[in-house]
């Protein structure tokens, strides 16, 4: 399979022709929630971004394994758990629910594997051994360091070199270290949370070590295709991942890093460490989950997204338009008899996202045909084949940008209906047109 597709790789800064490591297949690890609350709107964004990369993939032929885990051991998953009276797993367990609940909501496809860094705890115990044998790690009273001076060109993700990084700013200070640093790999912890035993004793594993370990574990190989997450991960995280990951395999994990820009709030970062957030359960209630993912997705991936109320009125509205449309021709097609199979209008729309996922463009390209649609549906001379060409069309965009409009497919029943509605008005019987309308309009027909 030849790819034309262009995606822009945060490692060498530059665009570049994806070519998978295997023919026909792509290997994707997004890194997921830290499972101790609800997520705010700004963590949604990773999951339209990646779920709309792994969309066009699959559309363009590609075999797609997309993995997201789930950070389910952490201090603040423990602090939850005190604070609450229950288990870490039950507190992992139910905001784990909660987040599969809003991404189900915005039609993000679940991942093909999902795990949970708790599951490969005996595997991150191996990994860092190793580290330590060859000389890349080093244990200190229970806690277990990363070497970072060991790592040639150590930064070059981040542009964060060694001699920028400052005590106090990035980097924890441990007076156990042998450098400033150095990061932790594993924790010694004698409190009363989640641990457990290793050969350095109790204790739990650095969170900058587990999806080194998953992604081995996953896909059995010492590189993906693409590693994916938030710019604010690429330091200390992803830094930290490809670091790990030339010391224990001589391999950079991934052969192209995508990393999608912030999503702001009142002009600052979303964060809740600075309460300026909005969690996705309470957008999406108020707002609608289609109105979410189309403001994402209208502003290019690696561009930070601030939330403003023009522009999510402006979502709301467009939503409603493409969902006036889309009923518009399913009406026409079912008074028609006419089932949609042509998808030959969609050359702009996969070249937009072909280049590095220029979404706005794909949407441009969406926009414009609607508006042709509209148009043919309003003519009283229609041109048939090419408004099949058009529905086919728009319903694939929409299938690719993962937007669920929640249209209705019209059944046998909804399409009767509609036949006889069409009669009674063209008969003038206004009694019981109006009576039809209403419950074409109860059925989200009209």
């Amino acid at each position: 399979m030849e790819s034309r597709i262009y995606l822009f790789n945060s490692l060498t800064k530059q665009k570049e022709r994806f070519v998978p490591m295997i023919a026909g297949k792509v290997s994707i690890y997004v890194c997921g929630p830290t499972v101790y609350d609800y997520v705010h709107v700004g963590n949604m964004r990773p999951v339209v971004v990646f779920d709309t990369l792994r969309r066009f993939l699959t559309y363009m032929g590609y075999d797609v394994t997309y993995v997201s885990n789930y950070t389910d051991v952490d201090d603040k998953i423990i602090k939850k758990a005190h604070d609450t009276g229950q288990t870490e797993a039950e507190v992992s367990a139910f905001y784990i629910d909660a987040f599969e609940t809003s991404i189900a909501k915005l039609n993000a496809l679940p991942p093909t594997i999902t795990p949970r860094a708790t599951e490969h705890i005996a595997s991150m115990i191996r990994f860092i051994d190793t580290l330590i044998e060859n000389d890349f790690a080093y244990a200190k009273e229970g806690d277990v360091f990363f070497r970072v001076n060991h790592v040639q060109n150590y930064g070059e993700l981040s542009n964060v070199s060694q001699d920028d990084l400052q005590i106090g700013a990035r980097i924890e200070e441990n007076t156990k270290k042998e450098q400033p640093n150095d990061f932790l790999l594993w924790k010694k912890t004698s409190d009363d949370g989640i641990k457990w035993i290793s050969p350095w004793g109790q204790g739990r594993p650095g969170w900058h070590t587990e999806c080194v370990v998953m992604i081995n574990d996953i896909f059995g190989e010492p590189q993906i295709d693409i590693h994916g997450g938030g710019v604010d991960l690429k330091f200390p995280h992803h830094e930290n991942e490809i670091a790990q990951a030339k010391a224990y395999a001589n391999a950079s994990l991934a052969h192209y890093w995508m990393h999608n820009g912030f999503i702001n709030l009142n002009n600052q970062k979303m964060a809740k460490s600075t309460g300026n957030f909005i969690t996705a359960n309470d957008f999406i209630n108020e707002y609608g989950a289609s109105a979410l993912r189309l403001l994402l997705l209208s502003t290019h991936y690696r561009s930070p997204v601030n939330l403003s109320a023009d522009i999510i009125a402006n979502s709301q509205n467009e939503i409603l338009k493409l969902q006036r449309t889309l009923q518009a021709l399913n009406r026409f097609l079912a008074l028609n008899d006419i089932h949609a199979q042509d998808e030959k209008l969609i050359g702009g729309f996969i070249e937009a996202l072909a280049d590095d996922l220029n979404t706005p463009n794909a949407l441009s390209e969406l926009y414009a045909l609607i508006k042709e649609t509209n148009i043919l549906l309003r003519s009283p001379n229609n041109n048939e084949d090419k408004i099949v060409a058009l529905a086919h069309t728009i319903k694939t965009m929409l299938d690719i940008l993962g937007l669920d409009l929640g249209v209705k497919t019209l059944d046998e029943e909804d399409v009767a209906l509609l036949k006889e509605y069409e009669k009674a008005r063209v008969n003038k019987d206004f009694s019981r047109s109006d009576e039809l309308r209403n419950e074409l309009v109860k059925r989200g027909i009209l």
